[in-house]
């Protein structure tokens, strides 16, 4: 690994994201130059690089040769003027724009006319910061990830102001240190922390609403949409104050309501609740406790009826309901796939436990203790429990991901007491996951899937990022197993318009109108790559 044109590199700032710079930068073989505001900080820092370093050599990833050799390349200071023979200096101080200003201030009194100055900033405009020094040309933004010498994504921002070159070179060096940078322009949240906060920010006012609880909305999105964590016990990772701080410098630049901060996020960090790091957040971690493996295992399998559905849709219910060996009667013709020994063709559904019906279908006869689901629409099922003549039996059934393990479970207005909860039980039974929500439009994964993902659309659309550029973001900075304009094509683009038109007829947000773009492809049915 090289750093190209740069030999000595300043980092200013050692709490844990710039003291994870340091030793990346460190372990690419550059003379590294760490500065502190006291020696109390200096410390603290020090305590990070070798308390990263430790672990490394613990887990077989190090040396300890090795690692003496990275925490040698790496002179500690208080003294800004330390800095002056780097030719490129990071920033990573706290996210306040007087303070960066502050620091870049001194940065421009202290450093060589011909070294580059680059932010850390994960929300404000580099912009911004740029125009307050004497050389607008020379700063860039160097976005990198937590845990920085984990994660592969760094984002290298450009401003109007910024020299080409000065891109280029920090580019080359994020290169030469082993990770993958993605150099995009100056836009608040940039291409990751964009996409992440509207969806995370999304989820806490669908809490606030009382949608769904939080550990539904939480294991919705990582068993149902395949997420590595659910969006409270991420944003509880993250820091809850840092959430905040991002979607307001995000809201100040794009004015989208769904960048404004919930109340509930902002009540919480006003309490002091910041997550992990003070031991509550929208978790307790002193009480948490372990997450639900699945319904019982000696539950009594149900038999399912399965009336009205098109042969894709009953084949990919069938498919997550057969894994139990359940009996399944579908009142339509065969169907030709694996699960099919599981089922009964043209049979009568009517002594079955569950009942899962199309959106079209009108009254059924049915057990009177039956509970009837209403499957195959993106939006409200009301209407469609009304016309079974037995609306207060009826829930909305969604699987977000076909041979997925979650099924959501729709309670609407008409729904009786005690209906949902014997739905949740009978999916539990077999074997499936029960995640429970009010009827509204995209239950819950589709409801904060779409959304991001159109605003993913919107970024490709306005030709503010590719779409390589743009998944990466998702997958190297966030650790999504796809990134965003894959899964659009993988989901299908007929089905995000139709999401996203339910969810906007449903709540008139402009931000949930499908993008220009989607709707394009979706109608020349082409995929968006």
């Amino acid at each position: 690994m090289s750093g190209g044109s740069f030999s000595r590199v300043g980092v200013v700032g050692l709490g844990t994201m710039g003291a994870g710079i340091a030793e990346v930068l460190a372990r690419g073989g550059l003379a590294v130059v760490g500065v502190e505001i006291n020696d109390a900080a200096l410390e603290r820092g020090r305590g990070h690089l070798e308390s990263s370093t430790g672990r490394a050599v613990k887990r077989g990833k190090l040396t300890e040769d090795a690692r003496r050799e990275i925490l040698g390349r790496i002179e500690l200071t208080t003294d800004f003027a330390d800095l002056g023979g780097c030719d490129l200096v990071i920033e990573a101080v706290p996210e306040r724009l007087d303070l960066k200003r502050k620091v870049f201030a001194e940065l421009d009194r202290v450093c060589r006319d011909d070294a580059v100055l680059a932010t850390n900033t994960s929300s404000l405009p580099v912009t911004a910061i740029a125009a307050g020094t004497g050389r607008p040309g020379k700063v860039v933004g160097v976005h990198f990830f937590n845990p920085a010498p984990v994660m592969r994504l760094v984002e290298v921002i450009g401003t109007v102001l910024t020299e080409p070159d000065a891109v280029r070179r920090v580019a080359d060096l994020v290169t030469g240190l082993g990770k993958t940078p993605v150099t995009i322009g100056d836009r608040a949240g940039f291409v990751a922390n964009r996409l992440l906060f509207g969806y995370l920010n999304q989820a806490a006012n669908m809490l606030e609403s009382g949608h769904a609880t939080r550990d539904d909305i939480d294991t919705a999105m990582k068993a149902g949409a395949g997420l590595p964590m659910g969006p409270f016990t991420l944003m509880d990772l993250i820091g809850l104050d840092t959430c905040l701080e991002v979607l307001e410098a995000v809201y100040a630049e794009s004015r989208d309501r769904r960048h404004a901060p919930s109340p509930v996020l902002r009540e919480l960090v006003t309490a002091g609740l910041l997550g992990r790091k003070t031991g509550r957040g929208f978790y307790s971690y002193e009480t948490r406790p372990e997450e639900a493996t699945g319904g019982a295992a000696d539950a009594a399998v149900p038999s399912v009826g399965v009336i009205g559905l098109d042969a894709a849709a009953a084949s990919a219910l069938v498919t997550a309901l057969a894994a139990a060996g359940g009996e399944i009667r579908h009142a339509g013709d065969a169907l030709e796939e694996a699960a099919a020994a599981h089922v009964t063709a043209g049979a009568d559904p009517a002594g079955c436990d569950l009942v899962v019906l199309g959106p079209d279908v009108g009254e059924v006869a049915a057990r009177p203790d039956a509970v009837l689901a209403v499957a195959g629409t993106h939006g409200p099922v009301i209407g469609r429990a009304m016309a079974t003549g037995r609306p207060a039996d009826v829930v909305g059934l969604h699987l977000p991901e076909a041979g997925g393990p979650v099924v959501e479970i729709a309670a609407t207005a008409a729904t009786g007491e005690g209906v949902a909860e014997r739905a949740a039980a009978l999916v539990s039974a077999l074997g499936l996951t029960p995640v429970r929500c009010r009827d509204r439009a995209g239950f819950i994964v589709d409801a904060l899937r779409f959304p991001y993902l159109n605003d993913a659309a919107a970024m490709l659309g306005a030709g503010y990022a590719a779409a390589d550029p743009i998944d990466a973001a998702m997958t190297l900075g966030c650790g999504y197993p796809t990134g965003p304009i894959a899964d659009l094509d993988r989901l299908g683009l007929d089905r995000a318009v139709s999401v996203l038109r339910a969810l906007y007829a449903e709540t008139r947000e402009p931000a949930l109108a499908p993008t220009p773009l989607l709707e394009e492809h979706a109608t020349a049915r082409r995929p968006l790559r």
